[in-house]
């Protein structure tokens, strides 16, 4: 009896054999085609990978943390490719939890948003002098950073000091070589 209602418990909550296996088809399909998005935060990004392979386990499928490690990794944006390099390099992936991971990639979010306002406070209080796409990685403390993020920042200064320079909208600013 107790066998007969546990039976029927799991085919209305799973559904019956082909309902299930339509299941774990689409949550694989969304696995395997799992991007993440520049403008995404990691914790939104983690919630949806987890919510994926959460269900895939209570199906009774599932990969192995490695897998998911890995596959985490590789979904992330072209930006991420320096951070994974070197998660790569420098953790074990084959024991490495994807909560660690997570970890991880907050750090250097925050370590690189950290670098961004240094560079950017350092320029401002040296508003005199101009900001120069050829300054050195090294001249500014950013050494580890890509050359979009370089970009981002060269085009950050150049509005923060116009704006310093030129605080009244009627003044013209002078002409850049």
């Amino acid at each position: 009896m107790a066998k007969e209602i546990w039976k029927t418990l799991l085919s209305t909550h799973q559904g019956n054999i082909q309902v299930k296996d339509n299941k774990i088809d689409l949550l694989v399909q969304q696995y395997e085609q799992t991007i993440i998005l520049e403008d995404k935060f990691i914790d939104n990004a983690f919630s949806r990978f987890n919510t994926i392979i959460t269900s895939l386990k209570a199906l009774h499928e599932g990969y192995s943390n490695k897998n998911y490690v890995r596959k985490f990794l590789r979904a992330l944006h072209p930006k991420w490719r320096e951070t994974v390099m070197t998660i790569e390099e420098s953790k074990d992936l084959t024991s490495l939890l994807l909560d660690e991971l997570i970890g991880n990639l907050k750090v250097h979010k925050v370590k690189s948003n950290l670098v961004m306002k240094k560079v950017l406070l350092s320029r401002v209080k040296t508003k005199n002098t101009p900001w120069r796409l050829d300054t050195s990685r090294e001249e500014v403390g950013i050494e580890n950073i890509g050359v979009s993020q370089t970009l981002w920042i060269h085009q950050a200064m150049t509005i923060l000091v116009y704006h310093i320079n030129y605080p009244s909208t009627s003044e013209k600013p002078p002409l850049v070589p």
